[in-house]
């Protein structure tokens, strides 16, 4: 395959690393690097043109490409495909008056943010700001301020693509409407996305942070989050965390954003006031540009073992049920409200988030014996609870497939999609629509 591939070097800009090649296996890693991709080339494309001459190759030969900026989504399963970096596609250019954003396949949520802020506008933006724009606004987008105005993907206006044929297009819901629909939430197996058009948002006010407590105040802690969460305006997000860290003791946190005024934040956060002293307040009015301070999740790749649900109560058998036993070997457990313009209609494959509350658990598998008992609790925990059984398609883990994330009827709109725009299968997604 190597000697296939070896012409390849003189028809892009970017550069091609193949195996044996200083720098290749650290290429070919993804984020999550308890995944292992076995790839026979990485291309990092300097440009869309790249991206349309390795499809064009790869589709002449019968080969498939893989396109990812970073890997946060990536599992072992991409079948021998090219695996294409985006992460060089770094267009960004705001446009304040018409609240747009262009934004190419690379760029982060954090640059935008950076970039959108200086305009006193805003995207939306998850906990992450390392992940690239283009792969969230793909598996549909879970963001702080999804309770305010729902899913990323519903903020795509447009894409610059380029097809299974390597040819660079534009879509919008004028132009090839179908296509448009997909890729606003369905994956990355209908087409490579270049490129983006992103409607921005006011953000004139922001008030954020995280409490923490010590594990023995959780459910007075459970108790004022549900209480809370009940009648939380669509501008307050809250998010519960159970948390165990190596060498720490198990603490339970609960993450905060409002989207105005710190005094009416303090306010409708009062219940916490009444819980025993905090052993951390970060709470304080921030900027946009500040939103991964809140978890302080990592920002350099590391190994991780993650399962997502959407869960149908929070009553007072789920809390119990949640706080009955240590969370560990697990280091979180995550409790996301959801709600407000999540359970709206939506034009993405998801449609509305209707659960109130949506469930991540995450642990680390330092061996394949902590692995298999991360994976363990994971499974019991979720067992115990009222779960869908249907889950967002960003909370997907190695093992699922799309059919975890789609209706019958949206799942058939997709596949067949996938069929009329890429018969030959050239384009593979991290979770393949037809596997």
């Amino acid at each position: 395959m190597s000697n296939k591939l070896n012409d390849l070097r003189n028809l892009v800009r970017g550069r091609i690393l193949l195996p044996g090649d200083d720098g290749f296996d650290k290429a070919r890693r993804p984020w999550n690097l308890a995944v292992e991709q076995s790839v026979p080339a990485v291309v990092e494309a300097a440009d869309a043109a790249d991206v349309a001459t390795v499809v064009r190759y790869a589709h002449a030969r019968g080969l498939a490409v893989a396109a990812q900026p970073n890997g946060h989504g990536a599992t072992p399963d991409l079948d021998g495909a090219i695996l294409l970096r985006t992460r060089r596609l770094n267009t960004l250019e705001i446009d304040p008056a018409a609240r747009h954003a262009r934004i190419g396949a690379g760029v982060s949520s954090g640059s935008l943010q950076a970039a959108a802020a200086s305009h006193g506008l805003t995207g939306l933006p998850g906990s992450s700001p390392v992940v690239s724009v283009a792969g969230v606004a793909l598996g549909g987008g879970l963001s702080w301020f999804g309770r305010k105005h729902g899913w990323v993907a519903d903020h795509v206006t447009a894409f610059d693509i380029v097809d299974a044929e390597g040819r660079q297009r534009r879509l919008t819901a004028d132009a090839e409407p179908d296509l448009f629909w997909a890729l606003r939430g369905g994956g990355g197996s209908f087409a490579i996305v270049t490129a983006l058009e992103l409607a921005l948002h006011p953000a004139p006010h922001l008030y954020g942070g995280r409490m923490s407590w010590p594990a023995q105040h959780a459910p007075d802690v459970m108790d004022a989050y549900r209480q809370i969460t009940a009648t939380a305006p669509d501008d307050l997000t809250l998010w519960l965390d159970l948390l165990h860290f190596p060498g720490s003791a198990p603490m339970i946190a609960i993450d905060a954003t409002y989207l105005g005024h710190a005094a009416t934040a303090r306010t409708l956060l009062s219940p916490l006031d009444h819980l025993p002293r905090p052993f951390t307040d970060s709470r304080r009015p921030m900027q946009v540009t500040e939103l991964g301070t809140i978890t302080a999740e990592p920002t350099d790749p590391g190994a991780g073992s993650s399962r997502g649900e959407l869960l149908t109560e929070l009553d007072d058998r789920v809390a119990k049920t949640l706080l009955a036993d240590p969370i560990a070997p697990l280091m979180s457990v995550q409790i996301r409200h959801l709600g407000g313009a999540f359970a709206r209609p939506s034009e993405t494959p998801h449609g509305p988030l209707t659960e109130p509350y949506a469930l991540y658990l995450f642990g680390v598998p330092t061996d394949p014996a902590t692995a298999e008992a991360v994976t363990a609790r994971q499974r019991a925990l979720t067992d115990a609870l009222p779960v869908r059984g249907r889950k967002p398609f960003t909370f997907l883990s190695p093992g699922e497939t799309p059919a975890d994330a789609f209706t019958p009827a949206a799942l058939d709109r997709l596949r067949g999609l996938k069929r009329h725009h890429d018969p030959h299968n050239t384009l593979r997604a991290n979770f393949p629509i037809l596997s």
